[in-house]
């Protein structure tokens, strides 16, 4: 056992059990002499409900954070000398993803039994979109180690892990290469003027843009698309679920009201047994008295006829 395997294994179960968890570990720990790790392992802090979902994201649907951490790689390319449009289109991409993500999440927690709020739901979107921002945050949010939501405001990511807590500033872009002064001589033996060239290299230049935005944008509307049926999947299988609670709830209701009524007419009969014994042991008094009765009354008749006997009568 060490220190990543129980993470790990921390980080992947529902959050009510995590406590109880990491003190099993703890002591597990302790009980191997291994004061050390025991020591990290009491360290781990739960995991908040948005990194819980981003983690749990993280698991269930790995290659789509992996695109999504890819595409942003691609993005950042891509968008180096793009004009306006072009990038709104890009940004319209992008958030289309997040969305699609976003409601992955939340159908995955919900289907785990953990339905998050909007405002949680707000925070992973959030995560989601460091992430794609970030390299750094990219790698973080795939650790699936996340304890607290990550954001990204254009000058750095706020990162939590468990063993990290960090501001990670943007990393600085390098700086253009100036460009190369034509040699002598060149035009001569070319034939081309220097505007000539700049005027190639400008096209040159755009047509490489093109491209980067071009294999961005496939590339974003795959992932959107992929992200897309995903979540339109686990909504079917939320949607499922629900109607099977729902039948169950309704069920549950019917079953209930007939114990109700069953309970209200065993009571009753249990009043009627209750009143078929008293009338019973009354009736057995009168049955009691009346043998006696009778029994006296035969006596009675014997005796009178032995009487009658011996005064000779028949």
């Amino acid at each position: 056992m060490d220190l990543d395997e129980v993470a790990d294994e921390l980080y992947a179960v529902p959050p009510e059990e995590f406590v109880a968890l990491r003190k099993t570990r703890q002591d597990e720990a302790k009980a191997a002499g291994d004061k050390a790790l025991a020591k990290e392992i009491g360290a781990l802090p739960k995991a908040s409900a948005a990194a819980w979902a981003c983690n749990l994201l993280v698991r269930e649907q790995r290659a789509e954070i992996e695109g999504l951490v890819e595409l942003g790689d691609l993005l950042r390319e891509a968008q180096e000398g793009l004009a306006g449009d072009q990038l709104r289109a890009l940004d319209v991409q992008r958030r289309q993803l997040l969305t699609a993500l976003t409601r992955q999440a939340r159908a995955l927690a919900h289907a785990s039994g953990h339905p998050v709020s909007t405002a949680v739901a707000t925070q992973v979107e959030e995560t989601l979109r460091a992430a794609m921002s970030d390299p750094e945050a990219g790698r973080e949010l795939l650790t699936g180690r996340l304890t607290s939501p990550m954001s990204y405001s254009g000058m750095g990511t706020t990162v939590t892990r468990p063993d990290l807590r960090l501001v990670h500033p943007p990393r600085p872009q390098p700086a253009e290469r100036p460009a190369r002064p034509p040699a002598r001589g060149t035009r001569e033996q070319t034939g081309e003027s220097a505007a000539d060239r700049r005027a190639r290299e400008q096209e040159e230049r755009r047509r490489a843009a093109e491209e980067k935005r071009q294999r961005a944008l496939a590339a974003a509307r795959e992932a959107a698309d992929r992200a897309e049926a995903a979540a339109r999947d686990a909504e079917e299988v939320l949607e499922e679920h629900r109607r099977a609670t729902e039948e169950l709830a309704t069920r549950e209701q019917e079953l209930r009201a007939r114990v109700d009524e069953l309970a209200d007419e065993l009571a009753g009969a249990e009043r009627q047994a209750g009143d078929a014994a008293a009338a019973l042991r009354r009736e057995e008094r009168r049955r009691a008295g009346a043998e006696r009765d009778a029994a006296e009354a035969a006596e009675a008749h014997d005796r009178a006829v032995a009487r009658l006997r011996e005064l000779g009568g028949d």
